[in-house]
C-alpha cells in the first residue's frame, strides 16, 4: 500500500500541518484523529490497514490529517473564545487550503470526510458546514454537543460549530444529497449522542443510516469493522 508523508504549510494556520495519504489513486477520504491524535494514528491502530483492500484497488485514497486539538478544544488553559477562534481558523484551514488541494489532486467535485470519536465530531462539523465540498459522511462511536468543551462559554461561534445546535436550521441542499452513516455499539457511551443527532437529521428527511447493530465498546477494533464496510459504500 503506498504510503506518502506530506507537510501542508497553511497560511490560516500560519503553521505546517502533516499529514499521511494511502494510495495511489481513489475517491479521497480525510480521516480526522481522535481526541488529540495525530495524523499517523489511523495508522497505528490499524485503522488504515483494515481499509487496504479498497486503497490497493484503487477504489479510495486516505488522506489522514493532523488536528490542532491542543490548540482548540482542549487548550484548558486559553479562555473558550480563544479555543472556539483556534478551531475555526482549523476549519478555514480545511474548507479554504487543504480540501480544495485534495480535490484538485484526485479530479473530484467533493470528498469524503470520516473519523472515530472526537475524529467523528470533526468530521461531521466540516461535512454539515461546508456540504457542497463532501459526499459522503463516515463517524465511528461520535458525539456532537460541543459546549462541554466551553466551560459555560456560548457565543455565536459556538452555536455555529456545534451541529445540534446549527443543524435544525441549516437548509444547504446537499445536505439531502450527502450519504450519511452514524455508526455506534450497543455498549459505547457515545451511542446517545448518535441517536440524538440521527433523530435532528431525520425530523429534517436528511437520509442517513444510523447503524448501531455492532456488539463491543468504544474503541479501536469495532472502528476497524465499520471503517472499510463504510467506504465500501463509496
Amino acid at each position: 500500500m503506498k504510503e506518502q508523508y506530506t507537510k501542508y504549510y497553511s497560511h490560516r494556520l500560519g503553521r505546517d500541518i502533516e499529514l499521511l495519504v494511502y494510495g495511489h489513486w481513489g475517491y479521497p477520504v480525510l480521516v480526522f484523529p481522535t481526541t488529540m491524535g495525530r495524523y499517523y494514528e489511523a495508522k497505528d491502530f490499524g485503522l488504515v490497514q483494515s481499509a487496504r483492500r479498497l486503497v490497493d484497488e484503487g477504489r479510495i485514497k486516505l488522506y489522514c490529517v493532523d488536528s490542532i486539538d491542543r490548540d482548540s478544544w482542549y487548550a484548558k488553559h486559553l479562555h473558550p473564545s480563544l479555543r472556539i477562534l483556534n478551531a475555526i481558523q482549523y476549519d478555514r484551514f480545511l474548507n479554504e487550503e487543504l480540501v480544495p488541494w485534495i480535490q484538485q489532486e484526485c479530479n473530484v467535485g467533493k470528498v469524503a470526510a470520516a473519523g472515530c470519536s472526537f475524529g467523528g465530531f470533526q468530521a461531521a462539523n466540516f461535512a454539515f458546514k461546508h456540504a457542497d465540498k463532501v459526499s459522503h459522511l463516515f463517524t465511528m462511536g461520535a458525539a456532537f454537543d460541543i459546549r462541554d468543551f466551553m466551560s459555560g462559554y456560548y457565543d455565536e461561534n459556538v452555536y455555529f460549530n456545534n451541529p445540534p445546535d446549527y443543524l435544525p436550521n441549516a437548509n444547504d441542499p446537499n445536505l439531502w444529497q450527502m450519504k450519511i452513516i452514524l455508526g455506534s455499539c450497543l455498549a459505547d457511551f457515545c451511542k446517545p449522542e448518535t441517536e440524538r443527532l440521527s433523530a435532528i437529521l431525520t425530523a429534517k428527511q436528511i437520509p442517513h443510516w444510523l447503524d448501531i447493530r455492532w456488539h463491543g465498546t468504544h474503541d479501536w477494533p469495532i472502528w476497524k469493522e465499520m471503517f472499510p464496510e463504510y467506504l465500501s459504500q463509496i
